[in-house]
């Protein structure tokens, strides 16, 4: 049962408790502990491999206001998700005491993501009579690593990185006093006992200096880029405001210009630069930390290099000791870059950074406490005064989300080729990991593999089912399927755009059909095509495909992606035929020559090498080439999200589009809209009318299918999912009309609504499908 109350008659009782959630790491044991203190009570709490038990003998009245105050007065970090109890004969416990964990095989408990810095520990950091003053690794049961430091469960730290530090007498003393913040802290630390910080240069050899942070800060402040070892990996810094050393971090990490984040001290600092909203404020602030993109300010003395072309900075507070003592000391914004050479993981273990990162870094801030699995930041942003996140990784994961079914087979989702996560479905969770990132190579493809082992250790999963995306040659589908076979496992392959449907009703807990619309950039089709501007009715076991883009050659495969010119070309050969040639030269002059646009124009009216594509990520490169913004791109979407920067939030005249049934579909025609844009832009129009206009229609195509699937199929909730719901304005203007037209919208707030967020989706479809066949 899980009644708050316990109704007895008795004066004295004893009660089994068993508690499951988020429970460990964060100072739950302690706090139960003080509780029955304060109450009286006798008996015991420990960690088990589920999560926490209990027994508690005293009065009944004490009782029951001790398991009310295990709801409201639970440590801030904690989640509990199930509580459970039973009365059992009186014992005879004499006190109460925190018993030593018991561990039980093929158990499942849900583990705390990495936490920021606590006040509290702030304030010690920078008090000159605390004996941790200044020291780089101070943490408590509120605060510091969890996730990147845990080898293994139940959290003790014999199990975790932390295991090689014998505590100092004065630390033993703090974790075994109930009353101290420290009290069963496993990363607990100091400068006598615990992790050190050294500066090293390229060779790996130690520079010699009394204060190794200091060091590092001066050499910041002379324009050197110095390589900082973090929670979950390596950081490479900069001096953000050094035009020079930012454009020499491009150089060296080959990220031509692909937005850097930022770390400032505060948010004072931050209002400096960036227009900061209360919801934006509080997402800075959480302990989460992620990094927050915010609105550039126009006077922002910051270098246009660190995000061209773009009106927002990725921008994040410091969130462990060591990042606060090094923004300190060098006093301006740094730039805090993912440690990797660009497409490449984020390098974690020591040696590797050294061999990967010494091309870029002049110096390594380094220290000697492991980090046993590589994590990197967080992306998030506010829209329409609500998070979403861009990239689920620090801080959240690998917190399960709970879901709405039970699943009695564990499934491993393998996910997508770009963005990628996996993700386990056990029970009624899904535990879906932290960014992998693009399976582009090896390092990326060990990523995923090293993360899927220690996923299914500490969270005992063995899988019996495997799901993974409908194409057959990406990284994620090979691997899925050499997985499936050596383990002799079904394997079940799930369309892409019913995977992002489906991870958002699996993550809103929603089983019924709905309307999905899925906007993305690529993802392979039942039909073999290449979707992404689909409309779906679907729920979390099946689809139907009611309505789709008009379908478009993709000139080149997927050189198309690469160089969205040819994306343009496709369109203008569409409207134009053959005259196409000479507007296409006029108008795509500044970004490619004349002898291509023959060549890839001969590809199209042949057919060679140009499957067709449905996408609307495809469109926005179109359309991005037709204005002049982006010919080639460096980073995946850059040519989308450089024609929403010139963008502006307003209501504008929508241009014509045709909407045609065709078998029972709806079939949409964006050939007038593209048509009037070419004849805007011959004309000289305004780029940004025209970028708002061209929002603006696609937020008007969205509410005009939806009205018309709505009529047909008696539905009226609409699921928004796929990378184009990146987009803010898109975002906003459909979230608008629909919810005017009297839809109930929903769209992502704990997954990111990109290819990040599909393999919820795949799993929870893939056990939804295998249940249903042994109905």
């Amino acid at each position: 049962m899980s009644l708050l109350f316990v109704k007895e008659k008795g004066k004295v009782k004893r009660l089994h408790i068993t508690i499951k959630g988020i429970v460990q790491g964060v100072g739950f044991r302690p706090f139960i502990y003080n509780l029955a203190k304060s109450y009286l009570l006798c008996g015991y709490v420990l960690n088990n491999t589920k999560g926490v038990e209990i027994e508690v003998e005293g009065k009944k009245e004490s009782i029951d206001v001790f398991l009310q105050d295990i709801h409201v007065k639970s440590p801030p970090l904690a989640v509990i998700e199930e509580i459970n109890f039973k009365e059992l004969p009186l014992a005879g416990y004499k006190e109460f005491e925190i018993k030593s964990s018991r561990k039980e095989e093929e158990s499942f408990l849900p583990i705390s993501p990495d936490i920021g810095i606590c006040e509290e520990c702030l304030r010690e950091l920078f008090d000159p009579k605390d004996r941790r003053y200044r020291y780089p690794f101070i943490n408590c049961t509120n605060c510091g690593p969890r996730f990147t430091i845990i080898k293994d469960i139940p959290y003790d730290r014999e199990r975790t990185t932390m295991s090689v530090f014998k505590m100092c007498r004065d630390c033993e003393s703090e974790y075994h006093d109930p009353t101290n913040r420290r009290f069963h802290a496993q990363p607990n630390a100091c400068w006598v006992c615990g992790p050190r910080v050294e500066l090293v240069d390229r060779k790996g050899e130690k520079i010699k200096t009394a204060d190794p942070i200091c060091l590092a800060a001066k050499l910041l402040r002379k324009g050197n880029i110095v390589a900082v070892k973090g929670i979950g990996g390596y950081h490479l810094a900069c001096d953000a405001t050094q035009r020079e050393v930012v454009i020499r971090l491009r150089e060296r990490k080959n990220r031509i210009d692909k937005p850097f984040a930022l770390m400032m001290l505060s948010l004072e600092q931050i209002k400096k630069f960036c227009k900061v909203s209360d919801e934006e404020e509080r997402l800075l602030l959480s302990v989460r930390r992620p990094i927050v993109l915010l609105r550039r300010k126009d006077e922002a003395s910051l270098p246009q290099e660190i995000a061209p072309k773009n009106k927002y900075l990725g921008v994040m507070l410091p969130y462990t000791p060591l990042h606060y003592l090094l923004l300190k000391e060098v006093k301006v914004p740094l730039v805090m870059t993912s440690g990797n050479i660009s497409e490449e993981p984020i390098a974690y273990q020591d040696e590797d950074a050294l061999n990967r990162l010494s091309r870029i870094a002049d110096a390594f801030l380094v220290h000697n406490r492991e980090i046993q699995i590589r994590v990197d930041d967080s992306v998030s942003k506010v829209v329409e005064r609500k998070p979403m996140l861009i990239r689920r990784s620090r801080g959240y994961a690998p917190q399960p989300l709970r879901v709405n079914v039970k699943a009695k087979k564990c499934v491993l989702a393998t996910g997508g080729h770009l963005k990628n996560t996996f993700c386990l479905l056990k029970g009624s969770y899904g535990i879906v990991s932290h960014h992998i990132g693009d399976l582009e190579n090896l390092e990326a493809l060990s990523a995923l593999e090293e993360g899927i082992e220690h996923y299914k250790k500490i969270f005992r999963c063995q899988p019996q089912v495997i799901a993974c995306d409908m194409h057959p040659n990406y990284a994620s589908t090979i691997l899925a399927r050499e997985y499936a076979k050596e383990k002799c496992l079904p394997l079940i392959s799930v369309q892409h755009h019913h995977a992002h449907i489906a991870s958002l009703l699996a993550e809103k807990r929603i089983n019924r059909r709905v309307i999905g619309v899925a906007f993305d950039g690529s993802g392979l089709g039942s039909d073999g095509s290449i979707w992404g501007g689909e409309f779906l009715i679907a729920d979390q076991v099946e689809f139907k495909r009611v309505s789709h883009l008009r379908y478009i050659c993709l000139p080149g495969g997927e050189a198309a992606i690469r160089e969205p010119w040819r994306m343009a070309l496709s369109y203008l050969h569409e409207i134009y035929g053959d005259q196409c040639a000479d507007i296409a030269c006029k108008i795509l002059s500044g970004l490619v020559n004349f002898e291509k646009i023959g060549v890839v124009q001969n590809l199209i009216r042949k057919r060679i090498n140009s499957p067709l594509t449905s996408s609307v990520g495809r469109l926005f490169d179109a359309v991005s080439s037709i204005l002049g913004i982006r010919g080639k791109i460096n980073y995946e979407g850059q040519a989308a999200i450089e024609l929403e920067m010139l963008a502006e939030d307003k209501e504008e005249k929508y241009y014509p589009f045709q909407i045609i049934e065709e078998k029972e579909k709806f079939v949409i025609d964006t050939l007038p809209m593209v048509k009037a844009i070419v004849e805007e832009r011959r004309k000289g129009e305004d780029l940004t009318a025209i970028a708002t206009r061209f929002h603006w229609t696609l937020s008007w195509i969205v509410l005009k299918v939806c009205e018309l699937l709505r009529d047909r199929w008696n539905l009226n909730e609409v699921a928004l999912s796929g990378g184009v719901f990146q987009n803010s304005l898109i975002l906003k203007q459909v979230t608008y009309l629909l919810t005017s037209s009297g839809f109930e919208v929903l769209w992502h707030s704990l997954l990111p609504p990109n290819d990040g967020g599909i393999s919820l989706g795949q799993a929870v479809v893939a056990y939804q499908r295998i249940r249903r066949e042994k109905m």
